[in-house]
């Protein structure tokens, strides 16, 4: 599956064992292995040693593709964790609390003597930044053309603290901030921002509305804690049937209109159509497709 593709992103603590022997193959189509806030300070040597023996002990096939949230670049431990996980089983890495671009290109230049040392191909790991504070978001247009960047995440717990904001159901405090870092990502000619996880499990009903709302905004994919949140988060960022159809509709409205030299048609909901429209159907089909649809 393309990585423009990926609808969700399933976290793992890398010191649980127990999550560790069942992450892979939960149904996520990634998995997000934390070194970071999953993991207290004074596990984190463990925490490598775990994630490492686990990594190296992997099938190289048949699984979703593996990323390892690091701890920030400001903590002085991200060398550490880069040195223990980078290996020809490793995706991306996703860098928490991204808000300075020169530090993210500290990181792309050590990862590549790490790729090196491993024997893997130049570039073969991607970086995924998580942009949490207020400057991260004034910034979000310098780190999306960082060097390796294929996604921004967002993580709307660390921003709204940041700014002194709640955390309100209509999702308004923040909606500013997920816009700039959705137009960022389209600027730079990278993936669609990944939305944040939903932490109140159980609420099937916020985890839709929301996952329908970052979906709305232009987001693709959600992180989450709980293999229970796939269903929800797959669905919403899934084509339906009635849409694949309704594109398809257009399509072939545009290209009757493109034969009777008529420059426009209107389907049969009443749906104008014109090249920009058509553009948006062409995207809906090649997602389905992408999805296996």
């Amino acid at each position: 599956m393309s990585t423009h593709a990926l609808r969700s992103f399933l976290f793992g603590p890398a010191d649980n064992q127990r999550i560790l022997n069942k992450v892979f193959t939960a149904g996520a189509d990634a998995v997000v292995l934390d070194l970071e806030d999953a993991v207290a300070p004074a596990a984190k040597a463990a925490a490598r040693e775990t994630l490492r023996r686990n990594l190296e002990g992997l099938s190289p096939s048949g699984l979703p593709p593996i990323w390892v949230r690091i701890n920030p670049v400001g903590s002085g431990m991200w060398r550490d964790d880069l040195a223990a996980v980078v290996g020809p089983w490793l995706a991306g890495i996703r860098i928490p609390k991204a808000q300075d671009p020169d530090a993210i290109e500290r990181v792309a230049e050590f990862l590549a003597l790490r790729e090196e040392t491993s024997g893997m191909a130049s570039g073969a790991v991607a970086l995924t930044l998580t942009i949490e504070s207020a400057m991260g978001v004034e910034r979000c247009g310098e780190l999306a053309r960082c060097d390796r960047v294929t996604h921004l995440c967002f993580g709307n717990i660390d921003f709204l603290a940041d700014i002194g904001a709640r955390d309100a159901e209509d999702g308004l405090a923040a909606l500013y901030a997920h816009s700039r870092v959705v137009l960022a990502s389209r600027v730079a000619g990278i993936s669609p921002p990944i939305a944040p996880v939903q932490t109140r499990l159980g609420d099937e009903e916020a985890l839709r509305a929301t996952t329908e709302r970052f979906r709305n905004l232009g987001f693709f994919g959600r992180s989450c804690i709980h293999p229970t949140q796939l269903p929800i988060i797959h669905d919403v960022f899934t084509p339906s049937a009635e849409e694949v159809a309704e594109a398809r509709e257009i399509i072939a409205a545009y290209d009757k209109g493109l034969e009777s030299a008529s420059g426009s048609e209107v389907t049969s909901t009443g749906q104008f159509v014109d090249i920009a429209v058509v553009k948006r159907a062409q995207a809906v089909i090649e997602l389905a497709k992408a999805l296996g649809g």
